[in-house]
């Protein structure tokens, strides 16, 4: 089956750190750890603008404003909440929505509803039917909105799909990837929280599966197994897809032990492996081998956090008025949301938004 990823060559030659036109104004939601690191991302662009950020806790809204620069802040004050007051902020053109996976879908709708373009950290959301909802809201109105699987904008990632479309390494029948860490057993955390759409499929299997899809495909079947914690939230995963071509991909992902994080790419003339730590979801080196050549190592600059390249995406994206970038289509993130569907159907994951 042919991937349903494209590499972009022009997201290998370009600096993301170049503006790509007018002043783009930002407002993140939440003020968690991620949204740390990708706000501090955001303030590396010189055309993107830190707008304003909302948290339910006014002082919270108020500390990450003063820490990172934002113009705004906003939290709940009793008569609206910190995010309305976000989306009926005129400066704020872009919204991302950093909140934990089962907030996702009402946020998003609301920024969309409030004609906000949107950047949602992935999943986009807890399930396929959410998912559809937001991508029928943003196209019936116009608006831009994108998830946000940062690895695909990433520029080693998009020189092993470069690598694996140019036939270098033959017919590629084998993908190995895996990534896991040891997350403390805290029932409050949100990574744990059935409430929250917690578990290692949502937050950690489309690393893995990026790899799989992007050199061999959408897979004919996929068969899961899985550890389920007492509350029913999946400790570990492993899927086996398989293909009518004859190739296999095996990927694991886990909350309960600790891994080297890579990828391998194996076809008929040599195979790819993204060596470093965190490579399979923040590349920065790709070792190929191809025949009885020796190893060829190809290095590349990691830029901030890694979330530049797909800041740039969204900022470039909105310059122009386009309604969903090329890279990461809305098509793309509906595919991905049935396929964890039905991988969760077969590990028994259920949660309060399905």
């Amino acid at each position: 089956m042919t991937s349903p990823y494209i590499a972009r060559p022009e997201l290998l030659d370009a600096d993301p750190l170049a503006a790509t036109g007018r002043p783009v104004g930002w407002g993140v939601v939440s003020t968690g750890a991620i949204a740390e690191k990708v706000t501090a991302d955001i303030a590396l662009l010189p055309d993107a603008t830190l707008a304003a950020v909302s948290s339910r806790q006014a002082d919270k809204a108020a500390a990450f404003a003063e820490r990172f620069g934002f113009a705004a802040s906003y939290g709940d004050d009793g008569t609206r909440s910190g995010l309305d007051a976000l989306l009926a902020d005129p400066a704020v053109e872009v919204v991302y929505v950093a909140t934990p996976h089962a907030q996702h879908a009402a946020v998003v709708r609301a920024a969309l509803t409030a004609c906000k373009s949107v950047l949602v950290e992935k999943p986009i959301t807890i399930n396929a039917r959410e998912a559809t909802e937001l991508v029928e809201l943003a196209r019936e109105r116009g608006v831009f909105l994108m998830e946000a699987v940062w690895t695909r904008f990433l520029p080693a990632y998009q020189r092993a799909l470069q690598i694996a479309a140019s036939g270098e390494l033959g017919q590629v029948h084998w993908v190995n990837a895996e990534v896991s860490f040891p997350a403390p057993a805290d029932p409050t955390a949100r990574i744990w929280a059935p409430a929250d759409g917690g578990g290692a499929l949502l937050d950690l299997a489309v690393y893995p599966l990026l790899w799989a899809w992007g050199t061999i495909g959408l897979p004919d079947s996929v068969t899961a197994v899985g550890t389920l914690n007492s509350e029913g939230v999946d400790a570990q995963n492993a899927l086996s897809l398989t293909y009518g071509s004859g190739a296999q991909a095996q990927l694991t992902t886990s909350l309960l032990a600790r891994s080297p994080h890579t990828a391998l790419v194996c076809g008929t003339d040599g195979w790819l492996r993204a060596e470093g730590a965190d490579s399979v979801y923040r590349p920065t080196r790709l070792e190929v081998a191809v025949g009885d050549a020796p190893v060829r190592v190809e290095e590349f600059e990691l830029i901030g956090s890694g979330y530049v390249h797909e800041i740039r995406e969204v900022v470039r994206c909105v310059q122009q008025g386009l309604t969903e970038s090329p890279v990461m289509p809305l098509e793309d993130s509906l595919a991905l949301m049935r396929f964890l569907d039905g991988v969760r159907a077969q590990l028994g994951v259920v949660y309060p938004n399905d």
